[in-house]
């Protein structure tokens, strides 16, 4: 063990009128329209970062933290579920007050004793850092200690960046991860440790270099895990956002032979556009990679603590990644209303007569015809114009959530398979389980609509079901 010694917990008492600032301020967040329902969001609204990290399954419960700066340095809020739907807020314990040092990305893992423990960057102390457990509700945590990779002669160490790093145990070692800091331009690099006290560098992480990755681009948020017969790096590059790379493991080195983005917003100023953000991955008890990111809204949102809905991935025999909805959010759907055989004509939106909402969960069958554009508009107004398109491009390789567009390669009259996740300002999509997109968007709370359109030629669209969706975390 590291350490025996715990780190305290430490309460502070409120005066009376701070109490009642605080009251006032939770019921303008309830009364705001905007705030998700069913997604995970930060009680207090704003947390900025809000990335998520050490997430783990243990003894029957779901665990995931995320950043939080309350003005005394970066904390990691704590929560956790039976269904990873359904979320209760721990007391917070992982701070600069209790751990000595903010608490930037890392991840949680199982010991060689079969405890949780946490490897992550501890900011300003310019070291990452490990701490493991005192409890299983991971309320208490013993003191960190930090990272020094020995160098053996006639090693080059000038690559290594302490910075986000991973860890996972194979056989009888510990591997970590160390990321590259953000403009560096150093790789990422790898340690390896049997009593996770005692690290030694190993080397560069990845053996081979991506043809279609820049030089500045970073390695941060990193996950490494089995997916299929592959493994997987998720991470994030500072200037595109989420992204994986699959490949092989050997010789304690990651070879990549593919990489693709998993956020298609554009980089601005403050990086508000990057939608999709420091992913963070467990392993289910039932064999499931569930991924989360953080919902960025630039700093300039009432709700830029949100998590996305959580994801499953896994890669079958035919290499092609498949993401979809967590399965237990299906838990929250009732009112389920169903349309079908719907002509839709070019240029004529069609407005569903039963199907509205701010907070509904849609699944639709278009068939993939002569269009040039054809899908889904929800949160329409009256005129049927105002809202934000779902749109499928089968000649461009595209769908478009709003004017932000990923790459959707589709066989010719190929079945379409559109789930749509409405949470008040969050849409989220998934397409044939081969693409997912993400978007704040803002709009009129009475902006209930939902439009079938096709542009260039009709669309057919064989069925259309939707469901309210029950609040997750109602407070």
């Amino acid at each position: 063990m590291l350490s025996q010694q715990v780190s305290p917990s430490m309460t502070v008492e409120a005066t009376p009128e701070e109490v009642g600032a605080y009251r006032s301020f939770r019921k303008r967040l309830i009364a705001d329209r905007s705030r998700p329902t069913y997604h995970l969001v930060n009680p207090e609204g704003r947390a900025f970062p809000a990335d998520p990290n050490c997430a783990i399954y243990h003894k029957g419960l779901y665990h995931l933290h995320y950043i939080v700066d309350d003005g005394g340095g970066c904390s990691y809020a704590h929560v956790s579920s039976a269904d990873m739907v359904h979320w209760r807020w721990h007391p917070l314990s992982l701070s600069p007050q209790t751990m000595g040092h903010g608490m930037f990305s890392g991840t949680c893992f199982l010991n060689k004793e079969g405890i949780p423990t946490i490897i992550y960057h501890g900011y300003q102390s310019e070291r990452n850092q490990i701490a493991i457990a005192a409890d299983d509700e991971l309320d208490h945590w013993n003191a960190p200690c930090a990272i020094e990779p020995r160098i053996r002669p006639g090693q080059d160490d000038s690559h290594i960046a302490h910075w986000d790093p991973d860890c996972w145990l194979e056989g009888d070692t510990y591997y970590a991860i160390f990321g590259g800091t953000p403009g560096s331009g150093k790789p990422p690099t790898l340690m390896k440790s049997t009593d996770l006290l005692h690290w030694d560098y190993v080397g560069l992480f990845m053996g081979t270099e991506m043809p279609d990755v820049q030089a500045d681009e970073d390695v941060s948020c990193p996950n490494f895990f089995k997916i299929g017969d592959k493994y997987m790096l998720l991470c994030i590059s500072h200037n595109l956002g989420c992204r994986y790379y699959l490949g092989e493991w050997e010789n304690e080195q990651f070879k990549p032979d593919f990489h693709a983005r998993m956020n298609w917003g554009q980089k601005g100023e403050d990086l508000a556009l990057l939608d999709f953000f420091a992913p963070e991955s467990l392993l289910t008890p039932d064999g499931r990679r569930v991924i989360w990111a953080w919902c960025m809204g630039g700093g300039n949102s009432l709700w830029d603590g949100i998590q996305s809905l959580p994801r499953e991935l896994s890669l079958p025999s035919d290499g092609v990644l498949r993401i979809k909805p967590l399965r237990e959010l299906e838990q929250l759907r009732y009112g389920m209303t169903l349309e079908s055989d719907i002509t839709v004509e070019s240029g004529m939106p069609y407005r569903l007569k039963d199907i509205f909402g701010d907070t509904i969960e849609i699944m639709a069958t278009p068939a993939q015809g002569d269009a040039q554009s054809f899908g889904i508009m929800v949160h329409a107004g009256d005129n049927d114009s105002s809202g934000i398109d779902v749109a499928v491009e089968p000649a461009n390789k595209t769908i478009k959530l709003g004017d932000t567009a990923a790459p959707l390669e589709l066989e010719p009259r190929e079945d379409i398979s559109l789930r749509i996740f409405v949470d008040r300002r969050i849409v989220e999509v998934f397409v044939n389980d081969r693409q997912a997109m993400l978007k704040q968007h803002d709009y009129e709370p009475e902006d209930m609509g939902v439009c079938l359109f096709s542009r260039g030629s009709d669309t057919q669209f064989r069925e259309i079901t939707a469901w309210k969706m029950a609040p997750s975390n109602p407070w």
